[in-house]
């Protein structure tokens, strides 16, 4: 599994598209990309432009080939453009280690 952690910045002035954008494109990977086995968008609490993406892969495949080739990343791509600070974009990479398999990610009821 690939774990990509997701530090962003946002303009004040662009948070509404900002928020709407990756709204959509959260969930178009979970609908549309088996290889995406989680993908949350956190806010920061204390700074409502600061975001955190906490997304889930099958693997390293599913991310740099399948996610990145898809028609919602294409757009997300451009609205992190226009949305996101300078400089205020960090993706950080992983592979989880506890839990470490997709039954363990999964709540139960």
């Amino acid at each position: 599994m690939l774990t990509v952690l997701v530090d962003l910045h946002v303009r004040p002035d662009r948070l509404e598209e900002f928020v709407e954008a990756i709204g959509t494109n959260a969930r178009a990977s979970l609908r549309d990309e088996p290889g995406c086995l989680r993908f949350d968008v956190h806010r920061q609490i204390d700074d409502p432009t600061r975001f955190v993406l906490h997304e889930i892969y099958r693997d390293a495949d599913a991310f740099y080939l399948e996610h990145r080739a898809t028609a919602h990343y294409a757009v997300w791509k451009e609205v992190a453009a226009r949305c996101v600070v300078p400089g205020g974009h960090v993706n950080t990479f992983a592979t989880p280690l506890v839990p470490d398999t997709l039954e363990e990610l999964t709540p139960h009821p």
